[in-house]
Parts: structure tokens; sequence; C-alpha cells
């Protein structure tokens, strides 16, 4: 199967979707002039006010927009024309600058033709890339010197345990995929009336830092997190802040986050 190709008119299918749902609540990003950025992203990326941003897999540009709200000077990639379309009539209505470039993250180098001081990747974007060492060189290419990777993501253990109450090991952890999908519904609860086919590919935690280290990025740090942002399993409690397993459950690793720096140019290289 022609995985992009499949995947880039289901989220074009799910664009409208997504713009009229109260998940995104696009009309309040643009009342209220908040960021929506979870507090531990604001608090482990720092102050960005006046750096340069790229932000991979950016949907709709919230999040990216978020990031120009709180300083930075922004840019975002998504291979949904459809999706880039939205961004731009955001940031518009916004009075927010921001630049959106279409294209699959593979072809970013070539895409965005500049470096940046930070490349932002979000929830929910890995599950699309078959494979992960593209994305790093990608990203590290992206880089300026100094300049560093922030990902967020929904962690990969939790896809292993049952739907009903997350206690029970069912699926294959190793299992890659690719994964095929006929779903009628998106996640903001709206019905896809075509393209319901998506096509995902399951990351281990070992996959990510593996792939980022082979690209020359130093892993500052890797942090999990013991909440999300959805109701993952039935016997979660919670809202859009924070949904976690029962008071007293054992405890299970639902989100990660992982920073990776470039490294300075050596003397003999710059003066070579």
């Amino acid at each position: 199967m022609d995985y992009l190709t499949t995947n880039r008119a289901n989220w074009n299918a799910r664009v409208p979707i997504h713009v009229d749902s109260d998940f995104y609540d696009v009309n309040g990003f643009k009342a209220n002039g908040r960021s929506i950025l979870r507090p531990f992203e604001v608090a482990e990326v720092g102050d960005v006010s006046g750096r340069r941003l790229a932000h991979l897999q950016c949907h709709l540009g919230l999040d990216t927009l978020s990031w120009a709200r709180l300083g930075a000077e922004v840019t975002g990639l998504d291979f949904s024309d459809a999706a880039i379309d939205q961004a731009r009539a955001i940031a518009a209505d916004c009075g927010i600058p921001a630049r959106f470039v279409t294209a699959d993250v593979y072809d970013a180098v070539e895409a965005l033709g500049e470096t940046y001081d930070i490349v932002y990747t979000g929830l929910g974007a890995l599950v699309w890339l078959p494979e992960l060492t593209r994305w790093a060189e990608a990203v590290a290419a992206l880089l300026k010197p100094g300049g560093f990777l922030y990902l967020s993501e929904f962690h990969p253990f939790p896809q292993v345990l049952d739907e009903e109450t997350g206690t029970t090991v069912t699926y294959d952890y190793f299992d890659r995929g690719p994964h095929v999908w006929e779903e009628p519904h998106t996640y903001t609860g709206g019905r896809l009336i075509e393209s319901h086919t998506s096509v995902q590919f399951q990351h281990s935690i070992g996959d990510v830092v593996s792939a980022v280290a082979a690209a020359g990025l130093r892993v500052d740090f890797l942090h999990e997190h013991d909440h999300t942002l959805f109701c993952r399993f039935a016997t979660m409690s919670g809202d859009h802040t924070g949904y976690r397993l029962p008071e007293g459950a054992p405890r299970i690793p639902l989100m990660f986050s992982l920073r990776a720096s470039a490294g300075l140019p050596r003397l003999s290289d710059e003066a070579s």
C-alpha cells in the first residue's frame, strides 16, 4: 500500500471536521490569545523569545502558533495541503506572522531551505512514519549548531495493553507494522465521509533514541509522564489537561518527552 497517499487523503478528509470540532476549538484559539501547549512542554523547552522554531507535522498549526505567541519565529510543515491552508488562514485571523509549508516530513530540508534553533515535533506524529532514521537525519540537518530537537509524544508502552483496564498485555510491543486501519470516525468525534483508511507504524522508545543518536544529536533528557491527553483506558479519569489511571493503581508511562542537541562545530571543522 502507498502509505503516504493513503494517509494524506485521510488527513485531508479530517481537516474540515477538526476545524469545526470542540476538540480543537479554533474559534476559541483565535479569540483568547493564549498558548495551548502543555505546561511540561513549555517548561522543558524554556524561553523561545526571538528563536527560530520549525514544527514538523504541524496539522492545523495551533501548537505552531502557540509557540509564536510565546515569542518564537515559527515555521510549520505538514503533508496535508488542506491542513496548511487552514493553518495559514488561522494565522492571518490571529495576526500572527508565521510561515507554513506543504511537504512530507522526509523532504523537510529541501522544502524549508533554512535552519532553526529548535525543531519541535508534537503529540501523535511519529506513528505516521514508516522509519525514524530518515526523520532524525532531517531533524539534524534542520538544526543550527547548538540548536535542539524537542519531541513530545504518546508513549508506545500503553499500546500493548488491553483497552478496557490497561492492566493486561494484549499486543506485541515489537510489532512495528504497518497497521492498516479502517475507521469512519476521527478522534475529535466527527464522521469521515470518505478516505477512512490510514496506515500507522509503531516505534519503541529504543527506536526513537537510537535514531536520534545515530543522526549525531546528543540526548539531553528523556522524560516519561504518568498522564495523557485522552481517556486511553476506560478506567481513567481526568479532563483535557490530563487523564490518569485510578489512584492507588500502579502507574505506567503514558507520554514521553525528549530533548536532543546538535553539537557546536569543532575548530578543525570551522577551519576547513
